[in-house]
């Protein structure tokens, strides 16, 4: 798909990649789109189109940067939709990828299969997710958005450490691998495919955001952390 542009119909957007349907709902931006454009979206959710396409192509293009454009919204404004995007993991993602696990473990006809040892797995994924989410939300979101200069060290160093290209990815894909390679014994196949193709779109949408993470709050966040070697000095 070319690069997202104003006159980019949002229909369009979404037929290309059914993905971006999280993205456009952490806009507040449903389904049944119509024939809007970008523009027209954007005028009706009071969304800064700059930072909306810089979102989505983003979030779609993995050779785009978003460099030329970063001047054009604030640091507000991508706390903002990571912190949805990280509400959206604890509170629909990770509780519907448990759900879909306990029932396939409780459904399993026998316990001669290793799905146990899978779901423990993920419960180390979902402990390390949600403990990034913890420091986002109590300490590296805070101080990006509000340049604060009263920030503990830890979360300066947060500020001025952070690393996107983290281990979670790694675990999923691992998490993937054991489901697709090493799953044995009886088991509900339906469920079993619920289960693979969550953790799929878990996937596909930490390692988007980790492009948005690196590339755009990344700098801002730099940016604050030169503000605060300013204040100190």
């Amino acid at each position: 798909m070319a690069l997202i542009t104003p006159d980019t119909k949002l229909s369009e957007i979404i037929l290309h990649d059914p993905s971006t349907i999280t993205v456009l709902d952490r806009f507040g931006i449903s389904l049944g789109v119509g024939d809007l454009d970008v523009a027209q979206a954007c005028l009706q959710h009071n969304i800064n189109v700059n930072f909306f396409t810089a979102i989505l192509n983003t979030f779609i293009h993995e050779d785009y940067f978003p460099q030329d454009v970063l001047a054009q919204f604030s640091a507000s404004e991508i706390v903002d939709y990571l912190s949805k995007t990280n509400s959206y993991y604890q509170h629909n993602v990770l509780p519907n990828i448990d759900r879909h696990f306990s029932f396939l473990i409780a459904k399993a006809p026998s316990r001669n299969n290793n799905l146990i040892i899978m779901k423990q797995f993920f419960d180390e994924v979902k402990s390390e997710l949600l403990q990034r989410i913890n420091n986002d939300s109590n300490c590296l979101f805070p101080t990006v958005a509000s340049h604060s200069t009263t920030c503990t060290q830890h979360c300066c160093d947060a500020v001025t450490n952070h690393d996107y290209t983290d281990t979670i990815e790694d675990k999923i894909n691992d998490l993937i691998n054991m489901l697709v390679v090493h799953l044995r014994g009886d088991y509900d196949h339906n469920l079993g495919f619920a289960v693979v193709f969550a953790v799929f779109s878990l996937k596909k949408d930490i390692k988007q955001n980790n492009r948005i993470r690196n590339r755009i709050l990344r700098p801002i966040s730099n940016a604050t952390a030169a503000h605060l070697g300013e204040y100190e000095q």
